[in-house]
């Protein structure tokens, strides 16, 4: 017999195996710090989990319609936007990176923080 699933996904235990990558060399600003990715969840254009990173700096461009939402667990990172203006988080900190952005993404120091990312759907999709 089959249950139906939970009616809440509890999420924040990065348990298992995480999935590892570096900034693309083309990316790479500073260093090539090894990323972890824990993903909890996949539906519908919605991932959220948890991501820990080492220091380094590399270009980032978010397409027009994905936005991601997260707070810092543990850590320090830099947001740079092309003005030279940036957002410095902490542990505690949240931010939205809004779709359509273009900029860095610096670890300063080793970050661990959950994660939602969205890609909404394409207003056009579906019409004639």
């Amino acid at each position: 017999m089959d249950h139906p699933p939970p009616a809440i996904l509890r999420l924040g235990l990065a348990q298992g195996q995480p999935q590892l990558d570096q900034p693309r060399p083309d990316r790479r600003v500073l260093g090539a710090p090894l990323r972890q990715t824990w993903t909890e969840h996949e539906a519908q254009g919605l991932s959220c989990g948890v991501w820990a990173c080492e220091p380094g700096r590399w270009r980032i461009a978010f397409g027009p319609r994905k936005q991601e939402f997260f707070q810092v667990l543990q850590g320090r990172l830099r947001l740079h936007e092309p003005s030279g203006r940036y957002t410095e988080l902490a542990a505690g900190d949240a931010a939205l990176i809004p779709p359509g952005f273009v900029g860095e993404f610096e670890v300063l120091e080793p970050v661990r923080k959950h994660f939602v990312v969205q890609e909404l759907p394409d207003p056009d999709e579906g019409q004639e």
